[in-house]
């Protein structure tokens, strides 16, 4: 795998590459916390087979798979490999969705409608999308770019509830 570079990308398949990318340079990184944030998540690579591999390989004792979206229901929609494997792994999972008023109170950070964030060490990713509309956004490499994207997600998680359970009850 040819190794993630500080790019500024364009295009729906450029992001979805570029995140993919970034995901599985995190996982072969054993990076323990994985930071992702989006409004439904359902754009995201979930069902890919060679991202949930890795992803069922990192997933370890200690490892978290921070997500925090608006909402769920689009991502079960479109992705049901990744539900499959969310039941599975659930114990690397923490899922929260905010509200408005909480993502008002944590700030915009920068405009971004999606931010994916990893750090260990001198390792480092950040990923923000900032237009769906034309899918532009950028990544970086820089620590302090990821330790900040990292402490504006715990800031807006503090503010939001548990969402995505692993079982849905129903009568």
């Amino acid at each position: 795998m040819e190794a993630l570079q500080a790019v500024k990308f364009e295009g729906r398949a450029a992001f979805v590459s570029t995140l993919r990318q970034a995901l599985l340079q995190a996982c072969a990184a054993d990076i323990s916390d994985l930071y992702c944030f989006d409004e439904s998540l359902a754009d995201w690579p979930w069902s890919d087979a060679e991202l949930l591999a890795a992803l069922t390989a990192w997933a370890k004792p200690h490892r978290r798979l921070h997500l925090l979206a608006a909402q769920y229901e689009d991502l079960r929609q479109r992705h049901p490999r990744f539900v499959r494997w969310r039941g599975l792994w659930g114990h690397c999972v923490q899922a929260m969705a905010y509200g408005p008023e909480a993502l008002a109170a944590a700030g915009s950070r920068g405009g971004a409608v999606s931010i994916f964030a990893a750090r260990k060490g001198e390792h480092a990713v950040s990923l923000r999308l900032f237009d769906k509309t034309l899918w532009r956004g950028a990544v970086s490499l820089e620590t302090e770019e990821a330790l900040t994207n990292c402490q504006w997600f715990d800031a807006l998680a503090q503010r939001s509830s548990e969402s995505f359970a692993v079982t849905t009850l129903g009568l």
